[in-house]
C-alpha cells in the first residue's frame, strides 16, 4: 500500500525542490555535454544531406512520439491518491501504446519516404519505430523519479543514454555507416535510458489496468494530449517545411544550427519544468506558496537563461567553427535568430506548471492552438525567403504567445507585471554588461583563431556578467544558496513517494 502525506512544510519542500533543479542541471549540464561533443565528431564525420536524410525520419518520429506519454505522466505526478495502482495502470497503457506506435511507424514509412522523396527513410522509421517499445518499458520508472524529486538518481539513465548514444553514433560513422550511424546510436541510447531506469528504480509494476483510474487519470492527461500534440505539430513543423521544399542539405543545416539553442535553452524549460511541477502540484492548495514559487522561478531562470542566449547571439561564427567545422558556415545566421527565439522561449518556464498545479491543463491547449494558427502562415510563407525567414516565423509567434501567457498567469494567481519585470531586472542589466564586453572582445580579436575568439569573448562577457549580477543580485544569490545547503534535519513534511521498501518483484 502507498502512504499518502500532506507535504505539510514548506521548508522541506522549498529544499527538495531547489535539491531537485540542482540535480537536474546537473544531469542537464552532463548529457547537453556529452551530446554536443558527439555532434561535434559527427558534424565532421556527415555531409549536411546525411544529417537531412536522418532528419526527414526524425520528424516523423517526433510527431508519434507524443502520443506516446498521452498525457499520463503528468496526471500519475499530480496525482495524490492510489499512486501505486495509478502507476501500474499507466506502464500498463504505455506499452499498449509503444507497440501501437511501433506498428504505425512500420506501415505509415513508405508513405514518409515518398513524401519527402528519399528511400532510406523507410527502413530508418522501421527501426526506429522500435524506440516507442523501449521507452515504454522505462517511461513510468523516470516519471515516479520525478515525482518523488529523486532527479540524483535520474541523472544515472540520462547520462548513460546520451553517452552510449554518442559513443555508437560515433563509431559507426567512422565506420561508414552515413546517416545510419546516427539511427543506430538513437536505438543503442534508448536501450541504455531504459535499462538504467529499471536499475536506478526498485519499483517493479504488474501488467493491469486499474478501471476506475483510467477516466481521472485520461481526463487531466487529455488536455496536456491536446497541448504536447499542438505544440509538436508547431515546433516540428518547420523541419517538415524545410525539408519538403528546400531539401535534405537544407534541413541538415537548419538542424545542426538549432541544435546549440535547443541544447542550451530549450533544454533549460525542459530540465526547470521536470523539477518544477512536481513541487507545485504538491502545493496547489496553498496559493501564497504556489505565488512566491513561481516569482522565485522568475527570478533564477533568467540569471541562466539570459547570458546563453546572448553569448550564442554574439558568438555564433566562433562557435559554429569550434564546434561543427568550416563546412556550417551557412548556419551562423540561422543560429543567432534561432537563439533569440530559445532564450525568448525559455524565460518564463513556469507558468504552464502553475497552469498543471492547479488542474487547469486545459489553458495551456488554448495556447498552444493559438500558437499554432500564428506560426503555420508564417512558416508557409517565410521558408520561401530562406533558413532565417523562418527562424524569425518562430521568434515572432514565440514573442507574441509569450507576452499573453505572462498576462494571463499573473491574473491568475494575482500577481502583478510590474513583479515580473522586477524579477527580471537584475539578468536584463547583467546581460547588457555580458553585451557589451563580449561584443568589445569580438571586435578586438577579429584577427585571431577561432578558437581564440570565442576563448576571450566567453572570458570577458562571463566575468562582466558575473561581476554585475552578483552587484544588483547579491541577496537573492546568497539566499538561493542558503536554501541548497539546508540541513535536512531542519526540515519536517513529505512528499508522496512508493517506497522502495514497498516494491513489489516483477515476478
Amino acid at each position: 500500500m502507498t502512504t499518502s502525506t500532506d507535504p505539510a512544510s514548506g521548508g522541506r519542500l522549498a529544499h527538495r525542490a531547489v535539491r531537485a533543479i540542482a540535480w537536474n542541471y546537473t544531469s542537464w549540464f552532463a548529457t547537453k555535454l556529452l551530446v554536443l561533443v558527439a555532434t561535434a565528431m559527427l558534424a565532421r564525420l556527415l555531409t549536411p544531406e546525411e544529417f537531412g536524410v536522418v532528419g526527414f525520419a526524425t520528424v516523423a518520429i517526433a510527431y508519434l512520439s507524443v502520443l506516446q506519454d498521452l498525457g499520463l505522466g503528468a496526471a500519475l505526478i499530480q496525482r495524490r491518491e492510489d499512486v501505486e495502482d495509478a502507476a501500474d495502470t499507466i506502464f500498463t497503457l504505455n506499452l499498449v501504446v509503444g507497440a501501437s506506435l511501433a506498428l504505425v511507424t512500420a506501415l505509415g514509412a513508405p508513405a514518409v519516404a515518398r513524401f519527402f522523396g528519399e528511400p532510406q527513410v523507410e527502413p530508418m522509421l522501421r527501426i526506429l519505430g522500435l524506440g516507442f517499445i523501449l521507452n515504454a518499458i522505462g517511461s513510468t520508472h523516470i516519471t515516479l523519479l520525478q515525482r518523488r524529486l529523486e532527479f540524483s538518481k535520474k541523472v544515472v539513465p540520462d547520462v548513460g543514454r546520451s553517452l552510449v548514444r554518442g559513443i555508437v553514433s560515433i563509431a559507426a560513422a567512422v565506420a561508414g555507416l552515413g546517416p545510419w550511424a546516427l539511427v543506430i546510436g538513437h536505438l543503442a541510447g534508448s536501450v541504455t535510458g531504459t535499462a538504467l531506469a529499471w536499475v536506478v528504480n526498485p519499483w517493479r509494476p504488474r501488467l493491469r489496468v486499474v478501471r476506475r483510474l483510467v477516466r481521472p487519470l485520461v481526463r487531466f492527461g487529455g488536455p496536456l494530449l491536446g497541448v504536447d500534440l499542438v505544440h509538436a505539430m508547431a515546433a516540428n513543423l518547420d523541419y517538415l517545411i524545410v525539408g519538403k521544399v528546400l531539401g535534405s542539405s537544407a534541413l541538415g543545416i537548419y538542424t545542426l544550427a538549432y541544435r546549440l539553442p535547443e541544447l542550451l535553452l530549450i533544454g533549460v524549460v525542459t530540465v526547470l519544468n521536470k523539477a518544477v511541477f512536481p513541487a507545485f502540484a504538491a502545493v496547489q492548495d496553498r496559493p501564497e506558496a504556489l505565488r512566491r514559487g513561481f516569482l522565485a522561478s522568475m527570478e533564477y531562470v533568467p540569471m541562466v537563461v539570459v547570458p546563453i542566449g546572448l553569448g550564442l547571439m554574439i558568438a555564433a561564427e566562433p562557435i559554429v567553427i569550434v564546434t561543427l567545422g568550416d563546412t556550417w558556415l551557412d548556419a551562423v545566421p540561422v543560429m543567432r535568430v534561432l537563439a533569440a527565439f530559445a532564450m525568448v522561449s525559455s524565460l518564463m518556464v513556469a507558468d504552464g506548471d502553475v497552469y498543471k498545479a492547479l488542474g487547469r491543463p486545459g489553458m495551456l491547449a488554448r495556447f498552444a492552438a493559438a500558437k499554432a494558427l500564428l506560426l503555420i502562415p508564417a512558416l508557409l510563407i517565410a521558408v520561401h525567403h530562406g533558413l532565417i525567414w523562418v527562424a524569425a516565423a518562430h521568434l515572432g509567434t514565440t514573442l507574441i504567445v509569450k507576452a499573453s501567457r505572462a498576462v494571463t498567469v499573473t491574473r491568475l494567481i494575482d500577481i502583478g507585471m510590474g513583479d515580473l519585470l522586477t524579477r527580471l531586472r537584475p539578468s536584463l542589466i547583467a546581460g547588457a554588461a555580458l553585451s557589451a564586453a563580449s561584443l568589445a572582445a569580438m571586435t578586438a580579436t577579429s584577427g585571431t583563431s577561432a578558437l581564440g575568439r570565442l576563448a576571450v569573448t566567453m572570458t570577458a562577457g562571463g566575468i562582466s556578467y558575473l561581476a554585475v549580477l552578483a552587484a544588483v543580485a547579491g541577496p537573492s544569490i546568497r539566499r538561493l544558496v542558503r536554501l541548497f545547503r539546508r540541513e535536512n534535519t531542519q526540515e519536517t513534511g513529505q512528499i508522496d513517494r512508493i517506497e522502495p521498501d514497498q516494491a513489489r518483484s516483477s515476478s
